[in-house]
């Protein structure tokens, strides 16, 4: 019985001293983005929107961003290939074109030195555009007649 609260102990131990690591590299971390989030506001359906995203390299060492995906196609990132020095900033540009009316949010993920991740959001709603350039004057039919 005593090894079995041996046993129990050496885990639990563990267990705290693992979350007790990430909790230090969490607040360690190398990316630190100005903002994680941006919401649009009411945006017209079919208007393409774009936000920067700006971001800087608190580590001692340069900062490779490998890739950038997005939740949907309708989101592009655009982001820089060069590695960025420590202490350096940068930006990544997140494109969003609405093919439909509503609330959207959307997911962008930001894959960084071997690894590690971290994820940006936009938001926004989405109003349908008119369907003429100018709005419909029922007094026109009137001056045909």
């Amino acid at each position: 019985m005593k090894r079995f609260y041996l046993v129990l102990l050496m885990i639990s131990s563990f267990a705290v001293s693992a979350s007790a690591q990430k909790m230090v590299r969490s607040n360690n971390d190398v990316l630190v983005f100005k903002q994680t989030t941006h919401n649009f506001g009411k945006i017209p359906q079919g208007k393409p929107v774009n936000h920067h995203f700006e971001l800087t390299n608190k580590g001692k060492s340069p900062l490779i961003i490998e890739t950038v995906e997005a939740s949907c196609g309708c989101t592009t990132p655009e982001w820089s290939q060069e590695p960025i020095p420590a202490g350096g900033t940068s930006k990544i540009q997140v494109g969003f074109n609405a093919s439909s009316e509503g609330h959207f949010q959307k997911n962008i993920t930001v894959f960084y030195n071997n690894g590690q991740v971290k994820t940006l959001t936009i938001s926004g709603e989405v109003y349908p555009s008119p369907t003429t350039s100018a709005p419909l004057n029922p007094s026109l039919s009137l001056l045909k007649q």
